[in-house]
């Protein structure tokens, strides 16, 4: 359950528009008294461990990599965040089960920021353990206990469900940020979160 001020983001790691948003959500926790809740959403959930070339994950679509590259580099500058020169595209899902994990211990904000960046700005692979344990500890969280959450697959069922709600929702693109029964899809300008939060009654703060 979630409380009326609760903003839930259904989000992949692998998303460049959910990396860019959360400095929107950043400034939306700032100004405005509401929790967050990060909700898993697979994009391309048969990517293997080891990734695909980004030539490979869009061969069957009508996209240009580097210049959709030198337009992500531009919305990156603008907005101050880090972003290398990622070649690879990798499997998401265990990132996910840890970070749901991390929501639970209270520290997903800081587990879902130190991902994004190793994805985006060190172009790391975040499909394998030691890459995820790395970024646990970054994350101020115990390695061995997220050592045991991967190995039993701990959170397997809470992504699953994630999946399955998403589905449920009608939603199949990422972000989608969703307050009581209002949704909205996409890398919202920031008033548009401020008309979310207008519309449900949650006031900023003064």
């Amino acid at each position: 359950m979630t409380s009326n001020s609760t903003l839930e983001i259904f989000s992949d790691y692998i998303w460049p528009w959910c990396y860019f948003i959360t400095v929107r959500i950043e400034q939306l926790k700032r100004e405005y008294d509401i929790a967050i809740r990060w909700r898993a959403f697979s994009l391309h959930p048969d990517t293997p461990e080891e990734g695909l070339l980004l030539e490979q994950l869009f061969a069957n679509y009508p996209v240009d990599v580097k210049k959709m590259m030198r337009k992500l580099h531009k919305t990156a500058d603008d907005l101050g965040l880090p972003l290398g020169e990622r070649e690879r595209t990798y499997n998401s899902r265990m990132a996910q089960e840890l970070g749901l994990w991390a929501e639970s211990k209270n520290k997903g904000d800081v587990f879902h920021n130190a991902v994004f960046r190793a994805y985006f700005a060190d172009g790391k692979n975040i499909a394998k353990t030691p890459v995820l344990l790395d970024l646990t500890e970054s994350a101020g969280l115990p390695r061995e206990e997220a050592a045991a959450v991967l190995a039993t697959r701990a959170f397997k069922e809470a992504v699953d469900e994630d999946w399955d709600l998403s589905r449920k929702m009608g939603i199949t693109a990422v972000p989608t940020f969703v307050m009581k029964q209002d949704k909205l899809v996409g890398a919202q300008p920031y008033d548009m979160l401020e008309r979310l939060m207008a519309a449900n009654g949650i006031k900023k703060r003064s």
